[in-house]
């Protein structure tokens, strides 16, 4: 990948982002008693639903990497955005916290729903104003400042 091109973007900013969200996720789930590899499984549970949760490791790897595949897919909508609307790389702390939200959103609305998510979706007031922070600023901001660094020139 030839850095400054679109795929580095997507690459680094998404693997920042997904390794950033997924550390919060996993520090609130253990704060909360829940182990690292249950935190996962969830993520499976998204895709394989309820047998996520007796696959082991196994399932767990699946978690993290559909973790990282869905943080490329919205790194890669924030650079096709950016081709088109020019504020999102002049402004990249504010429109990269907007696109958390909006990302935040699309999870909790859309994704969840119609995924094979065993549980329902709730809003507890704690555990959502963190998740939505965290979508905001360790997952849009990241994405974001990535799409600015390598896709402006130094004298944007």
């Amino acid at each position: 990948m030839k850095r400054g091109t679109e795929l580095w973007v997507v690459a680094v900013g998404g693997s920042i982002a997904a390794a950033l969200d997924i550390t919060f996720a996993i520090t609130f789930a253990a704060f909360n008693g829940l182990p690292p590899e249950r935190l996962l499984q969830s993520v499976a549970s998204g895709l394989i639903g309820k047998a996520a949760y007796t696959g082991g490791l196994p399932a767990a790897a699946l978690g993290l990497a559909l973790h990282f595949l869905m943080s490329f897919g919205f790194a890669a909508a924030f650079v096709l955005a950016s081709k088109r609307i020019g504020v999102l790389l002049r402004r990249p702390a504010i429109c990269g916290a907007l696109f958390g939200v909006g990302v935040f959103l699309f999870m909790r609305l859309v994704v969840l729903p119609l995924s094979a998510f065993p549980h329902p979706v709730s809003f507890k007031p704690l555990a959502t104003v963190l998740d939505l922070l965290s979508h905001m600023f360790l997952f849009g901001v990241p994405i974001a400042l990535s799409a600015r660094r390598f896709l402006t020139s130094p004298s944007s």
